[in-house]
C-alpha cells in the first residue's frame, strides 16, 4: 500500500496556516501536480472539491475528493472520489514555539493488477505530494 508523509513547522500561526491548506484555490500555488482547483461551496464534512491532476504524459485526470474531517484549526482529511486511484489524506496542525507544525499524510489500497501496474508510480507522485510543503511553507511565511 503506498503511502507518503512529511511533517514541516510553519512560521505562522495556527489559524493562518489551517486556512491556507483548507482553501482549494491555495493547492495550485504549492502542488505542482494541480491544474484545476474548485470547492462546492464553505468547507465542510461532506463537501466536494473539483480537482485536476496532470498524469502520465501531463494528460488531466479528474481526480475530485470529498472532505471527511473539518476540525477548525487541527485537522482536516479527504477521500479521493473520483480518478483511477484514490488515495485518502490528511494534514494535522499543531501550535509550536515557531508557529505551527503540518504533517501531510497520504495513502491508498492498491489490489490486484492496479497494485502491480501502477504501485510505483503512484508512490513517486505522493511522495512528490508531499514534498510540496516546503513550497507551502515558503509562500506562508513571505
Amino acid at each position: 500500500m503506498p503511502t507518503a508523509t512529511r511533517t514541516i513547522e510553519v512560521a505562522a500561526p495556527i489559524e493562518t496556516v489551517f486556512a491556507f491548506f483548507t482553501t482549494p484555490t491555495n493547492d495550485m500555488k504549492w502542488r505542482s501536480a494541480v491544474k484545476e482547483m474548485s470547492a462546492d461551496g464553505e468547507p465542510r464534512v461532506g463537501g466536494t472539491i473539483h480537482q485536476v491532476i496532470a498524469g502520465p504524459g501531463n494528460r488531466p485526470i479528474n481526480a475530485d475528493i470529498r472532505i471527511t474531517e473539518y476540525t477548525v484549526p487541527t485537522r482536516y482529511a479527504f477521500k479521493t472520489v473520483g480518478g483511477p486511484v484514490r488515495p485518502e489524506g490528511s494534514y494535522t496542525f499543531a501550535t509550536t514555539e515557531r508557529g505551527t507544525s503540518v504533517t501531510f499524510a497520504l495513502d491508498v489500497e492498491l489490489t490486484g493488477l492496479k497494485k502491480l501496474l501502477t504501485s510505483g508510480p503512484v508512490q513517486e507522485s505522493m511522495d512528490s505530494e508531499v514534498s510540496g510543503l516546503e513550497k507551502a511553507a515558503a509562500l506562508l511565511e513571505e
